[in-house]
C-alpha cells in the first residue's frame, strides 16, 4: 500500500513514476477480481471535486490517485506533505508501454478521442512499442454516457477484446464518473482516466514544450491552442484553487 497526501481535499498517492508503472504491471499479472482504475487530478479536478459528490465518490474507489498537475506538487511541499514528483497520465501510458518486459506483450484498448484518432494512436503505438497488442479502439459518441443501451455495448466490446489495460480518453469528470458507474463491469484489470493521451499519442495534439511541462506551464500552452474552451475554466480554477490552498495552510497552523 502507498502513503496518501492529503491536500485540497483530495487523497493522492505519494509515488514516483517508476512506482505507479510497476504498480500497473503487477496488477495487470493478476488474473480475475474487479477492474482497478486509476485517477490523475490536476488544479481543475481538484475545484470540481469540491462540488461534486460523484467524482468524490469516483475518487474514493480509485485505486491509484497519481498527482497530474505541477500545482499539486507545489502545494505539497508548501504543506510539507511533499509528493515526490508528477505523474501524468500522459507520460504514465508510454512509460508503461516502455516497461513491458522482454517476452511478454500488454493488450492495451483504447476508448475515447474524436472519430479516427484512436486508430491512428494505435498505428502509431504498436510501431513505437511492439510488446503493446492494441485489442480494440472506440469512439463513442457525444452523450453516450446517458444511453444505457451503447453503454452495455462498450461493455461487451471491451469483454471481447480481454485487454489487460482500458485507456480511457474522454475528459474529466466524465472519464471518472464513467468508469466508476461500471467498474464492476469492465473486464480488464486496469483502467486508466487519462484525458487527452489518446490525442497525444495520435499526434492529434501537440503537447507543451518539455520546460513548459517541468516548469508548471503546460497550462498556458493548452490555453493558447484551446482558448474558446479552456479560458473560462481555468479563470475560475485561478480564483478557486488559491483558495483551497489557503485553507489547507491555516488548518495546518491551527
Amino acid at each position: 500500500m502507498t502513503t496518501r497526501v492529503r491536500l485540497a481535499g483530495l487523497s493522492i498517492d505519494s509515488v514516483t513514476m517508476n512506482q505507479a508503472v510497476q504498480q500497473l504491471l503487477a496488477w495487470a499479472n493478476e488474473p480475475g477480481g474487479n477492474c482497478r482504475y486509476v485517477v490523475t487530478p490536476n488544479v481543475d479536478h481538484a475545484v470540481l471535486f469540491q462540488s461534486s459528490a460523484a467524482l468524490r465518490a469516483a475518487y474514493d474507489d480509485a485505486a491509484l490517485i497519481l498527482a497530474d498537475g505541477m500545482p499539486l506538487v507545489w502545494t505539497s511541499h508548501l504543506l510539507r506533505r511533499s509528493l515526490p514528483e508528477r505523474v501524468t497520465g500522459s507520460d504514465l501510458v508510454p512509460a508503461l508501454f516502455a516497461a513491458v518486459p522482454g517476452g511478454r506483450s500488454l493488450r492495451v484498448y483504447l476508448l475515447g478521442a474524436a472519430p479516427g484518432v484512436a486508430e491512428r494512436a494505435a498505428a502509431n503505438i504498436v510501431r513505437r512499442w511492439p510488446a503493446i497488442e492494441v485489442a480494440g479502439t472506440y469512439s463513442p459518441a457525444l452523450g453516450f454516457e446517458h444511453d444505457t443501451a451503447e453503454n452495455a455495448a462498450i461493455l461487451e466490446r471491451i469483454a471481447l477484446a480481454r485487454p489487460d489495460v482500458l485507456v480511457i480518453g474522454l475528459g474529466a469528470p466524465k472519464q471518472e464518473l464513467w468508469v466508476h458507474a461500471h467498474r464492476d463491469q469492465i473486464a480488464a484489470p486496469i483502467a486508466l482516466c487519462v484525458g487527452a493521451t489518446i490525442d497525444f499519442l495520435a499526434e492529434h495534439i501537440a503537447r507543451a514544450p518539455v520546460w513548459m511541462q517541468t516548469s508548471g506551464l503546460e497550462w498556458l500552452h493548452r490555453l493558447g491552442s484551446q482558448p474558446r474552451r479552456l479560458a473560462m475554466r481555468y479563470a475560475r480554477d485561478a480564483w478557486i484553487f488559491p483558495q483551497l490552498v489557503l485553507r489547507d495552510l491555516f488548518a495546518a497552523k491551527v
